[in-house]
């Protein structure tokens, strides 16, 4: 039951042909472009995501080492402190004397040095067992 259609060959069917045609490019070039666009985007997005993450890497890397060189500070200071008081202590002659004395068993007159032993650890290991 088909019936055979003879097209209309008129200047408005030409017209709206080359209407439909021109729709269906204009569709086709920003179906294109959207999908350019969104691709570059995606790729930009990577590119600023990828950065992101690196550089809070990079500055919890510089946080560690921050708070490593804090305490090596902290720790510097305490001893320079330590030398600031030896350095008082070693302007003190009586002080000089004790450390000859201790270190180099020197003594003053009359005074005789006895030398005692300390205990080895190893027999005090023993003994304890």
């Amino acid at each position: 039951m088909r019936k055979n259609v003879t097209p209309m060959e008129n200047e408005y069917v030409r017209h709206q042909e080359h209407m439909h045609k021109s729709s269906s490019k204009r569709k086709k070039r920003l179906v294109r472009r959207l999908a350019v666009f969104f691709v570059l985007m995606l790729a930009i997005s990577g590119f600023l995501i990828s950065t992101l993450i690196s550089r809070a890497q990079v500055l919890e890397d510089k946080q560690t080492e921050k708070a490593q060189l804090e305490k090596k500070l902290e720790d510097l200071k305490d001893k320079q402190s330590a030398l600031e008081e030896e350095i008082v202590k070693l302007n003190d002659d009586e002080y000089i004397a004790k450390l000859a004395r201790r270190d180099y068993f020197l003594s003053d007159e009359g005074e005789i040095i006895f030398n005692i032993p300390e205990p080895d650890k190893e027999k005090e290991e023993e003994v304890s067992y």
